[in-house]
């Protein structure tokens, strides 16, 4: 049997609650392996533009949103001992992690999910289904404890 070695691990972090359940997972996984794990936070620019009123304001707030994820996934590898670098990226979440993911050749992918299914997630499209179907690196997704199923 072969043995997976992960050292390259990338965390895609929202800042959500259920992003830390995957940061749990990921954090122990870099652990186990002796790996780095990447801390990846991408700001939607979907619904942004330089001409709607206040873009640099709600662009700021995103950005610092999106540090704040990182840096607790930083923290986090600190007390355990690991290797965290901190990556901030700008546009469409999916495109960007799936470029990122395959540009820096991570050996695997770590996310979180909502679970959400039917109407609710055709309406509002979904990342962490996005990545599975398109991204050339390896993707696990963790369902947030506790969380019923749609």
């Amino acid at each position: 049997m072969k043995i997976v070695d992960y050292k390259k691990i990338m965390i895609a972090t929202d800042g959500s609650d259920c992003s830390k359940v995957a940061i749990g997972k990921g954090i122990e996984l870099a652990r186990l392996s002796g790996g780095t794990v990447y801390a990846v936070n991408v700001i939607s620019t979907a619904y942004l533009s330089p001409r709607s009123g206040g873009w640099e304001l709600i662009h700021e707030q995103l950005k610092n949103q999106g540090q704040q994820a990182v840096d607790y996934i930083k923290r986090l590898g600190e007390v355990k001992g690991i290797n965290v670098e901190s990556v901030l990226l700008e546009g469409n979440p999916s495109d960007e992690l799936s470029r990122y993911a395959d540009e820096e050749k991570m050996d695997i992918v770590i996310m979180g999910t909502l679970g959400k299914t039917g109407l609710y997630r055709m309406l509002l499209g979904s990342v962490a289904g996005n990545m599975i179907r398109h991204s050339k690196v390896p993707v696990m997704v963790v369902r947030e404890e506790g969380e019923p199923q749609d």
